[in-house]
């Protein structure tokens, strides 16, 4: 099995010296990168979507929780399954008690919607001792509206922004005809009573929410997944498992 070169401390140090130089390059293209995000136009949220949750139906507005942005992570759950999606899973795992809070004191709410009936969110936020948000989007457009649930049926497919064309370029054209559920990540503004949609990300996107696979990230051996340079850190790679169920 490969394992990093061993070194002097001194040796060490240079690397790791010049390695800081390219993170310090990252960070400021990250820098830029987000300030770009910030200044994407919003749009206005016409639709009087309704969800449901613990105390009844609830609009759009209500997830907010008072605050004025609100981020919200799309789960996978469809209204046939018994449980959430695996990575999806891992996602609100990995969000805490005090990450909520945190993002409280900014004016920040969260909350997670799915497309399942209520009592099978609830259900299953129980068994994983959750406590953040979950709303139930069953029987409205709300899913279909900001692409986290495909279906030819409903109107042309798109994922991750991209057209039938474009999905096809990409080599994603068996998304075209695909049903079923999509992981994402939107932000929404709210000033007064009206509420805009400021950004969404899907995809690899979503690794916002990964923070075990921003941990690993910076360990030598990595994500013990098989696309992962240099091969042979570890001794079984797995295969790209966002849901940490291999």
């Amino acid at each position: 099995m490969d394992q990093p070169q061993v070194v002097s401390r001194d040796e060490w140090l240079a690397a790791r010296k010049e390695l800081l130089v390219k993170e310090k390059e990252l960070f400021r293209a990250l820098d830029k990168l987000n300030a770009d995000r910030r200044r994407l136009p919003m749009t206005r949220v016409d639709k009087d979507y309704r969800f449901t949750g613990p105390d009844g139906e609830v609009r759009l507005l209500d997830l907010f929780d008072g605050r004025g942005q609100l981020v919200l992570q799309h789960f996978m759950f469809d209204p046939s399954w018994d449980a959430g999606c695996p990575s999806c899973t891992a996602m609100a795992d990995d969000l805490s008690e005090g990450a909520r809070a945190h993002l409280a004191s900014r004016d920040t709410a969260f909350a997670a919607v799915s497309r399942a009936p209520y009592p099978k969110l609830a259900a299953y936020k129980q068994s994983r001792g959750w406590t953040f948000p979950w709303y139930s989007s069953h029987g409205s457009d709300f899913n279909y509206d900001f692409d986290a649930t495909m279906d030819p049926a409903t109107g042309p497919n798109r994922y991750n922004f991209r057209s039938g064309e474009e999905l096809t370029a990409a080599g994603q054209g068996w998304l075209i005809d695909y049903v079923g559920e999509q992981p994402g990540v939107s932000a929404f503004l709210r000033e007064g009573e009206e509420v805009f949609h400021t950004y969404a990300t899907y995809g690899r996107g979503v690794e916002v929410m990964m923070h075990a696979y921003r941990l690993l990230d910076i360990t030598a051996r990595g994500r013990h997944e098989d696309w992962e340079e240099p091969k042979g850190r570890v001794a079984a790679p797995r295969e790209s498992d966002p849901g940490f169920t291999s």
